[in-house]
């Protein structure tokens, strides 16, 4: 055999050809090194294939057991790392099928009756993202936990509450935690709504109209624990809708995260040192050696940018395609899996970062984020965040809202020239801005009593706050 005739031997569509293909063109082409990860999907799908063929008299019960034993055989190859990669044979699906054929002969070469790789290859990203998905939602869990922990621990902690990044009014600091859980439970839905749209089977579909051959796609995607079948051969195997959903939800939660990151990185600033951060997540500086600088936040911010360019890149990719399969679709992988590993690494590091990790002696989660209460209040104090709490009371006075606020205004003017918070004002200097003022006024100007003060569903009270742990807790439990 000549070296052009191995060539073309290699090739799954070589007799149609008259040359081999360039080494160029294969490094070009070749999948291999990145889309071998879907292997034990690509074995399961075969495996699930293989059961339904033989069920319908497609392949003899002799070649169906052949077929078992030579994946149970690849399996193992490829879990030790003895498994060789080839580049020649370009794909996940290839070098697994070129595998079993050496092993089980004609078997082998009889499991892709009735499927084409277009197909095959949907269904195997489908099955790898369902279980990617399944562990994003544990890791999403486990995030909120370290949330409500540190909520719980500082539900009467109090915070300056923002505006424009301007001093608004005073809030709970565990409060704050939970308006990032309520986030993270969102994404949590949308990903469990991408699960069950991206949890159909495009197998039997074949290359792009079906087949000829009596499938039952039902049996295989029972097998495969799927929810249902797609039902049209033309979108099942170009449809990619599934990886740009999930990678638009990855997205939303990098933008939580990132929004949280800024918070953090900004809390740790010695301008307004909130938190510390334990410093297996911080660096030094190699020239400042008073440096503790929030590498982790800062680099969660970074990445979020890189999502956000899976995103549009995968809806880029789409486009402009015509129905059915392109080799375009080969350029869906590479973003959806770094978007998976991106978005798994910093939920890992994120729940770690928050709520500290277990210690195995005890049993006990230690270190997390370390709250500074003092700094806060005092910070708090900075920006007469009580002064709605001034209007709210002259309201209950009988003053029409848009009246108080006029009168607030005038007192806050005055707190400002005496360079003093509302609370310091005297009693008659208040009764100057409105009659009705009594001593009660203090105690809805105090940060406290402006934070007790809003205890109805969703507020920032201390008790509001334990409801909504509570809540949590009954829901992640």
């Amino acid at each position: 055999m000549s070296q052009n005739q191995f060539d073309k031997k290699s090739q799954a569509w070589s007799a149609l050809f008259s040359e081999p293909m360039s080494d160029l063109v294969k490094r070009y082409t070749s999948s291999v090194f990145f889309d071998k990860r879907l292997w034990q999907a690509d074995i399961t799908g075969s495996l699930a294939h293989a059961e339904m063929l033989a069920a319908q008299g497609i392949i003899s019960a002799e070649d169906h057991a052949s077929i078992q034993k030579g994946m149970a055989q690849i399996w193992g190859e490829i879990e030790s790392g003895a498994f060789e990669w080839k580049l020649d044979l370009e794909d996940v699906h290839l070098n697994i099928e070129a595998r079993l054929t050496q092993l089980v002969g004609d078997a082998g070469k009889r499991l892709h009756t009735g499927r084409s790789r277009n197909d095959q290859v949907a269904t195997d990203v489908r099955l790898w993202l369902r279980s990617e998905i399944d562990l994003i939602g544990e890791l999403l869990v486990d995030l909120q936990k370290s949330l409500v922990d540190v909520a719980e621990a500082n539900a009467e902690v109090i915070l300056p509450g923002f505006t424009h990044l301007q001093v608004a009014q005073p809030v709970s600091f565990g409060h704050h935690m939970l308006a990032y859980v309520e986030m993270f439970s969102r994404d949590a839905e949308r990903f469990s709504e991408v699960r069950r749209r991206t949890n159909r089977l495009p197998l039997g579909s074949a290359a792009l109209a079906g087949t000829s051959y009596p499938l039952d796609r039902e049996r295989v995607a029972k097998t495969l624990a799927m929810d249902g079948v797609c039902q049209n051969s033309l979108d099942a195997v170009s449809d990619r809708d599934f990886a740009i959903e999930f990678t638009s939800a990855a997205t939303l939660t990098m933008v939580h995260i990132s929004r949280m990151s800024e918070e953090l990185i900004i809390w740790m600033s010695q301008n307004f040192s909130f938190i510390k951060i334990a410093d297996r997540f911080t660096t030094g500086s190699s020239i400042m050696p008073q440096k503790k600088n929030p590498d982790v936040p800062e680099l969660a911010r970074g990445k979020t940018g890189r999502v956000v360019g899976h995103l549009m890149g995968l809806i880029t990719l789409m486009k402009g395609q015509p129905l059915a399969y392109n080799k375009d679709n080969q350029e869906d992988k590479e973003p959806l899996f770094d978007t998976v590993d991106t978005l798994k690494d910093t939920l890992r590091i994120f729940s770690e970062m928050i709520g500290g990790q277990v210690n195995a002696a005890t049993g006990q989660k230690e270190g997390g984020i370390s709250v500074n209460a003092e700094a806060m209040e005092r910070a708090a104090l900075k920006g007469y965040a009580t002064a709605t709490d001034l209007a709210d009371y002259l309201v209950k006075k009988g003053l029409p809202f848009r009246d108080a606020h006029e009168t607030v205004a005038h007192a806050v003017k005055a707190a400002q020239t005496h360079a003093c918070d509302l609370s310091e004002l005297p009693l008659t200097v208040l009764q100057g801005f409105h009659a009705s003022i009594e001593k009660d006024v203090y105690e809805c100007l105090s940060l406290r009593g402006s934070l007790n003060a809003r205890n109805i569903l969703g507020g920032t009270a201390p008790a509001q706050v334990r409801a909504q742990i509570a809540r949590h807790r009954t829901r992640l439990a």
